[in-house]
């Protein structure tokens, strides 16, 4: 079997598809956003085909290092992301010719379903409404999310916020975090977070604050950049720290392990190298007692990959989606069996490959060129920038 081509696709909202095709007519689907960055990385996407195409789509751990190690420099996030998506096709076409889940191969399940949890943001924009109207949606959120049967939830850090901030801002985003806790119970998961948004010099003061609310964990509770400042951090507070949607391959993830800067680990698989990196570094986790909870707020393929490793991976903890009200993230539109949701579960995908049909109408029908510009945030009295 050899590779006869490699496409992608801008779909809406902001999504990458990558399709690989084969000269026995097997076709296998990956995703590879990087936001905000996606015009580059279907560049990348494009300059990585001419070094696999002709090559057997089966020798997986081949072709991979071959696009990771065939430039002199190594990459950034977008060639990472764009060797992510065709890593997971690749594994797709592979289950699809043994016909056998990608799971199977690699190493059977070690659970029958897959915990997901849940965004309770929605669509709220947090500049446009006061503090008590933010809080006030997000808790109606939160209910509505655990009537629907989530077990675990996540809300987000209130932004901008400055290198040191006042009393009274910390007092207000935990007065929310209370006031969520308080609507849904104990029984339920609820992490927070801070998105890299909080400084060093506040984040200590925060994660004390949030103590007594049991969360799941805090992700991110400074910029990752710095891994000594996270373990810092993650030394000075009894919450779990998550880290991991901004770091690339097992030897960015080396480095948090050994400093013991975090005990959740968030790997994207539509950058970190794919589905191997990503169960590459649940192992190295596991060695460190760290548990697994994959960052995917992306598209219904990420999804399908991500199941696969949620599957057999043993340290497992709970799997991202972004909750979009339009189903789109669970395959709405673009897959022709999306998946589903049942009392905070999905069963694991029994399919061969990704487990998914692609709807290649759905594709079409909701293509864009591919600009999206990330959200930014700035302060109201000097309009300088919040960096995130």
């Amino acid at each position: 079997m050899k590779i006869t081509g490699v496409e992608t696709f801008h779909v809406k909202p902001r999504w990458i598809f990558v399709k690989v095709t084969t000269d026995e007519g097997i076709t296998g689907w990956g995703e590879c956003d990087l936001e905000g960055y996606n015009l580059v990385t279907a560049a990348a996407v494009d300059s990585l085909k001419d070094t696999i195409i002709g090559q057997d789509p089966r020798n997986i751990e081949y072709l991979y290092k071959v696009m990771y190690a065939s430039g002199f420099y190594r990459a950034g996030g977008a060639v990472y992301s764009a060797i992510s998506g065709i890593e997971q096709a690749l594994w797709d076409i592979k289950g699809k010719w043994l016909n056998v889940p990608v799971w199977q191969l690699l190493g059977g399940k070690s659970r029958d379903r897959i915990r997901m949890y849940a965004h309770i943001c929605g669509n709220i924009d947090y500049t446009e409404r006061d503090e008590q109207e933010c809080r006030d949606l997000l808790v109606e959120n939160a209910k509505i999310k655990v009537k629907k049967g989530f077990k675990s939830l996540k809300t987000p850090f209130l932004c901008p916020y400055r290198h040191i901030e006042t009393p009274a801002m910390v007092t207000r985003f935990v007065e929310r975090i209370a006031k969520i806790r308080e609507a849904i119970g104990d029984d339920i998961d609820l992490a927070v977070d801070f998105h890299g948004r909080v400084s060093p010099a506040m984040a200590p003061w925060l994660c004390r604050e949030l103590e007594p609310y049991g969360l799941m964990f805090i992700e991110e509770p400074v910029l990752p950049e710095n891994v000594d400042v996270m373990a810092k951090i993650a030394r000075m507070t009894t919450i779990p720290i998550a880290t991991g949607e901004r770091k690339f391959t097992t030897f960015e993830y080396r480095e948090v392990l050994e400093k013991q800067a975090a005990t959740v680990l968030q790997p994207d698989v539509c950058h970190a190298g794919g589905i191997s990196q990503v169960m590459k570094i649940a192992a190295m986790g596991e060695n460190y007692y760290c548990s697994l909870a994959p960052h995917n707020p992306l598209g219904p393929l990420a999804l399908a990959a991500c199941l696969q490793i949620d599957t057999v991976v043993p340290n497992f903890t709970a799997q991202e989606h972004p909750t979009m009200e339009e189903g789109w993230d669970l395959g709405a539109v673009y897959l022709k069996k999306p998946f589903e949701i049942v009392d905070g579960y999905i069963e694991i995908p029994q399919g061969p490959g990704l487990g998914v049909e692609v709807d290649e109408d759905g594709i079409k029908e909701n293509s864009y060129d591919g600009r999206w510009g990330t959200p930014t945030a700035f302060f109201k009295d000097d309009n300088s920038f919040a960096q995130w």
